[in-house]
C-alpha cells in the first residue's frame, strides 16, 4: 500500500460493507497487551509487533489496586490476579538501622475503593496478559524502521524486510519508542513539534533490581506472613534508597536506588538502556551489597543475601526516567503508557497508568464508525488524551512525591516528616486523588464497584458500539 497524506476522500457508508478499523501495535508491555486484550473482546482486528524475539522475566515487584481492579473483572482475570498476588496493606519506611520509621496504610481500601491492593512479581502479570492475547496476533522479533501514515492508512516496515499495514498505528513500546521517535521526527520538520518534546528525557536516578529464586520460610521467616511487606530503606549518609517486596511465590523483589548529582550524573549519562535489562550491573552490585535489610528472622541479612539468590540474568541496571510529553497522536497514529508518559517506577504508577491508557483508547476506537477517515481518528485520539491528560498529570506529581520521600534532600526530610505526622483523615484525602480513577470497558458487561467512594466520571464509559445499518435491497451489513 502507498501512504498518501493528501488522501482526504470521504467514504459512503451507505454502500460499503460494515468494517471494523484494523489496529497495528508496536510493543508487546504491558500497556499493549492490555490494549490487545480488550480490542480482541470488542471484535476489532489487530496486531501486536515486539521487537525483542523473547519475552525475559526481567523487572521486581509491580503494585496493582482498586484503579485496575475493575478491568480485571471485566477481562475475566480478577480470581487469577489476587491468587497470584500477596495482598499489600502498607508500604513501610525504615531507617539504616531496620528501625520503623513510619508506615503508609491502605487497610480499608476494599470497603472504601471496593478492592485492595496486590504486589505481583512483574513476570507473573506479563504472562497472565500475554495468555489472553490469540498467539497469532503476537509477532515477535519485528524491529520498526520506518513507518508512514495518511488519509487511507499506515505502514511501517520491519528490520526483517516485512511491513504491516492497517487503519491506526499505536505506540506501546517504551520510553524510547520507535513509534514516537519516527513520529515527532516528521512533526519536527513540519514545525509541528513542541520544542518541548525534542529534549532528551531527562533522569535523577538509576536503579538495580533483581528477584531472588524461591526462598525457605526458615532463612526469611516474613515470607510466611499473610500480607507483603513491602519496605523501604532509607540510606542515613549516603545517596541511596533500597525496597524490598515479599511476593506469594516466596521471591523477595528487590532494588536499589541511587540519587544522581551533578558529578555522577555525567559518570551515569553514557549508560542509557531502554529496555529492562542486562549489563552495567556488578559495580553497583558491589556498591550496595552491605545495605541492611529486615527479613524477619534473627539473623541480620544484606543485599548481599539477595544478590546471592537471584540469578545473574535476573538483575538488570536501568535509568528512571520522568517526562510527560505534550504531544500524544497525530494523524492515525497514537502514543500509550512509557511511550507518552514516564514516571519513575519507584512511584508504582507506571503499569497501572499504562492500563488505564489502554481502557480509554479501546473506547475511543470501539467508538469510531465503521470505516474512519483520518479525521474521525485523530478526534477520537484527541479525546483520549482529553480524557487522560488530567489524571497522568496527579499520576506524575504523586510518583514525584514518592520519588522526593525516598530521597536524600532537605525536601525529602520534609516530607518524610510530613507523612510521619500527618492524621490518617489527611492522608484519606491525598489518596482519592488516585484511587477514584477507576476506569471501565464501555463495551464489556460493567464490573460491580461496591466502594463506600464512587469512581471519578469517565467520559469513554458513555460511548457506544456502532451498529451496521443493513441495505434493504441486499439484506447485508453497511
Amino acid at each position: 500500500m502507498e501512504i498518501n497524506p493528501a488522501v482526504t476522500f470521504k467514504h459512503d457508508r451507505t454502500v460499503m460493507f460494515a468494517k471494523r478499523p484494523k489496529v497495528l501495535i508496536v510493543g508487546a508491555g504491558i500497556g499493549g497487551l492490555t490494549l490487545g486484550i480488550l480490542l480482541h473482546k470488542a471484535g476489532i482486528p489487530f496486531e501486536i509487533y515486539e521487537r525483542i524475539l523473547e519475552v525475559k522475566p526481567l523487572g521486581a515487584a509491580m503494585f496493582f489496586n482498586c484503579t485496575t481492579a475493575n478491568l480485571f473483572k471485566q477481562c475475566g482475570i480478577h480470581d487469577e490476579f489476587v491468587a497470584m498476588g500477596k495482598y499489600i496493606s502498607a508500604i513501610k519506611v525504615c531507617n539504616e538501622k531496620r528501625e520503623l520509621e513510619f508506615s503508609m496504610d491502605f487497610e480499608g481500601h476494599d470497603e472504601i475503593y471496593g478492592a485492595s491492593g496486590y504486589i505481583v512479581s512483574r513476570p507473573q502479570i506479563y504472562d497472565l496478559l500475554l495468555r489472553q492475547i490469540p498467539r497469532e496476533c503476537i509477532h515477535f522479533g519485528k524491529k520498526v524502521l520506518t513507518m508512514d501514515q495518511g488519509g487511507n492508512g499506515v505502514l511501517i516496515r520491519f528490520s526483517d524486510g516485512t511491513e504491516a499495514e492497517g487503519d491506526i498505528l499505536v505506540g506501546a513500546d517504551g520510553a524510547y519508542s520507535a513509534v514516537r521517535q519516527g513520529l515527532y521526527e516528521k512533526l519536527k520538520k513540519a514545525n509541528k513539534l513542541p520544542p518541548s518534546d525534542a529534549l532528551p528525557l531527562p533522569f535523577s536516578t538509576v536503579c538495580l533490581i533483581g528477584q531472588t529464586d524461591p526462598l525457605t520460610l526458615d532463612e526469611y521467616p516474613d515470607l510466611a506472613l499473610e500480607k507483603s511487606q513491602l519496605i523501604n530503606f532509607i540510606g542515613t549518609d549516603k545517596m541511596y534508597s533500597w525496597s524490598t517486596s515479599t511476593t506469594a511465590e516466596n521471591r523477595i523483589c528487590w532494588d536499589c536506588t541511587l540519587f544522581l548529582t551533578e558529578e555522577t550524573s555525567k559518570d551515569n549519562d553514557a549508560f542509557r538502556n531502554s529496555e529492562w535489562g542486562e549489563g552495567a550491573a556488578q559495580a553497583m552490585c558491589e556498591d550496595i551489597k552491605d545495605f541492611p535489610i529486615i527479613s524477619g528472622g534473627d539473623k541480620m541479612r544484606t543485599i548481599q543475601d539477595l544478590i546471592d539468590r537471584t540469578p545473574e540474568d535476573l538483575i538488570c541496571k536501568v535509568m528512571l526516567e520522568e517526562k510527560v510529553f505534550k504531544t500524544w497522536y497525530n494523524c492515525r497514529t497514537v502514543l500509550i503508557g512509557d511511550a507518552c508518559h514516564k514516571f519513575n517506577p519507584a512511584g508504582g504508577v507506571g503499569g497501572s497508568n499504562a492500563m488505564h491508557d489502554a481502557v480509554v483508547l479501546a473506547n475511543r476506537i470501539n467508538g469510531l464508525p465503521f470505516h474512519p477517515v483520518a479525521e474521525e481518528i485523530e478526534a477520537a485520539f484527541k479525546a483520549y488524551k482529553k480524557e487522560r491528560i488530567g489524571w497522568v498529570g496527579r499520576a506524575s506529581d504523586n510518583s514525584r512525591a514518592f520519588v522526593t520521600m525516598i530521597g536524600q534532600s532537605t525536601s525529602s526530610k520534609i516530607t518524610r516528616y510530613i507523612l510521619k505526622h500527618m492524621p490518617p483523615s489527611a492522608m484519606r484525602l491525598m489518596e482519592r486523588r488516585q484511587f477514584t480513577h477507576r476506569p471501565q470497558a464501555s463495551f464489556l458487561p460493567l464490573a460491580e464497584d461496591n466502594g463506600t467512594v464512587k469512581p471519578a466520571p469517565q467520559p469513554s464509559l458513555t460511548i457506544k458500539t456502532p451498529v451496521a445499518a443493513v441495505n434493504p435491497t441486499t439484506t447485508q451489513a453497511v
